[in-house]
């Protein structure tokens, strides 16, 4: 989906159409959580800071979220992808990979599926899609970003790698702002200047995700579509009304996030024997810390005291605290299964 919070805003309220919208709290340390196109125009974009978008927009509109509202709308657009196929993994409220290989119309063209999805979407519901269709979810995802807003890219096998060979290093899945830059120190600017290093070089330099950035540059990607998700991890995150510096103070957040942890992993089921500890810096630079037991993490006193050791053991070398938050992975009972399979087509 387009803008998909803001969307929705825009068009439950006529009056904040055509206008630059952020959906998000506007006072104290709040953070954009989608912005209109209207918004991104000047620079406006979910994750930031509402005290700097409203410097680069001063005429920007801030609308309180509606969760509850946007997890219906999401709904109703599962429903019409159910239309289609049940081979559907959602990423998030509005993105979702859909396998329809097999259909349940018997269409041949995986565009033409995707055709009849954007429109029974804008007819239905009043909103915009994008969809990107491919042979497997790298380049579908892609495609889906391609064109936007209103998009609907298709990469055909047979093209697949003069697109991959063109294409920036910062669009490829998995590449962010930190590892795109060790990359362009390494000369690797593009698909075609990533696809000439070996893949034991790539693993020696980026570790695991080296043999992924070396199948993505040869358009490989086997992910099944999994309709069934299997959690692995849960987290929260508190964001600090002003910047700390102080370990006491810090704990008392600390202590309200283990909370928050500990109330999610019970209603949700959860268990994992990893606990991660996440700072965010004034300087919106991030560390985290973990640490692996035998024993799940499950009691409020057992994330505490175990988010606070890891707190104690951070070097905060000055640098005052404006979020932290707390983790929990690694479920024991996590199945290790991959399962490898070709694609025909995925709609993103």
């Amino acid at each position: 989906m387009d803008a998909f919070y803001a969307s929705v805003e825009q068009r439950d309220n006529p009056e904040l159409r055509g206008k630059p919208i952020a959906v998000g709290h506007e006072s104290g340390r709040g953070v954009v959580a989608a912005a209109s196109y209207e918004a991104r125009r000047f620079g406006v974009h979910s994750a930031m800071p509402s005290t700097c978008a409203r410097r680069k927009c001063p005429s920007l509109i801030f609308v309180e979220g509606r969760m509850d509202v946007y997890k219906e709308v999401s709904a109703q657009i599962h429903d019409i992808f159910h239309r289609y196929t049940d081979i559907i993994e959602p990423i998030s409220l509005d993105e979702a990979f859909l396998d329809v290989t097999e259909n349940k119309h018997g269409i041949n063209l995986a565009v033409e599926i995707a055709r009849r999805i954007k429109t029974e979407i804008r007819s239905e519901l009043n909103l915009v899609a994008s969809a990107g269709v491919s042979y497997n979810k790298f380049l579908a995802k892609i495609a889906s970003d391609f064109r936007k807003p209103d998009g609907l890219c298709t990469i055909h096998p047979n093209k697949a790698q003069d697109f991959i060979s063109g294409l920036p290093i910062e669009s490829f899945w998995g590449v962010g702002p930190v590892t795109a830059k060790k990359m362009h120190g390494l000369g690797i600017h593009t698909g075609s200047d990533l696809a000439k290093w070996s893949v034991d070089l790539l693993t020696q330099t980026f570790g695991k995700t080296g043999q992924i950035y070396y199948d993505f540059a040869r358009g490989i990607d086997n992910r099944p579509v999994e309709p069934s998700r299997v959690r692995k991890s849960l987290s929260c995150e508190h964001t600090l009304e002003t910047d700390i510096l102080d370990i006491d103070q810090l704990s008392v957040f600390l202590h309200d996030a283990a909370e928050d942890l500990e109330g999610r992993i019970r209603r949700k089921g959860f268990s994992g024997c990893t606990l991660t500890l996440k700072l965010k810096f004034y300087d919106f630079t991030n560390i985290t810390r973990s640490i692996t037991r035998d024993e799940d993490f499950k009691s409020v006193e057992d994330i505490y005291s175990w988010g606070l050791r890891l707190l104690k053991e951070t070097d905060l070398a000055l640098r005052p605290v404006r979020l932290i938050g707390l983790g929990v992975s690694n479920p024991h009972k996590e199945k290790e299964e991959e399962v490898w399979r070709q694609l025909t087509f995925d709609f993103y």
